[in-house]
């Protein structure tokens, strides 16, 4: 049977989220929504606050799931992270990085700091 297109992204989601534990993450939250956005995974390594953009394609024709983050993405998950900052409290100067998974049916790959703050 196949999934819907959003149960399709919840699965790798999962997924990444378990990977990203593996690799010493600290999980805050899933499916972050606002007006502003979505940020598929919130979570701490180490002193950082890492946003985090998952993305899935089932092969790497059209540039893979990378190219997918493109800078209205980029945007779209700073205005998001912005408000995730002022609704929890958090200062402005807190330490944050913009990470993506990447995942194909061959390989999982974690690219840390992958964009940077832009509006």
């Amino acid at each position: 049977m196949k999934r819907s297109a959003r149960e399709t992204g919840t699965w790798y989601e999962e997924n990444a989220a378990r990977y990203l534990e593996q690799q010493g993450y600290r999980i805050l939250e899933k499916n972050f929504r606002c007006r502003q956005g979505e940020i598929d995974l919130i979570a701490m390594d180490g002193e950082y606050l890492c946003f985090i953009e998952v993305k899935f394609r089932e092969n790497a024709d059209c540039g893979g799931p990378f190219l997918a983050v493109d800078n209205k993405k980029q945007r779209r998950i700073c205005h998001t992270a912005l408000f995730y900052l002022m609704e929890r409290g958090l200062p402005e100067d807190t330490a944050c990085r913009f990470d993506v998974v990447g995942i194909t049916p061959d390989e999982t790959v974690l690219i840390k700091d992958a964009f940077l703050y832009h509006i």
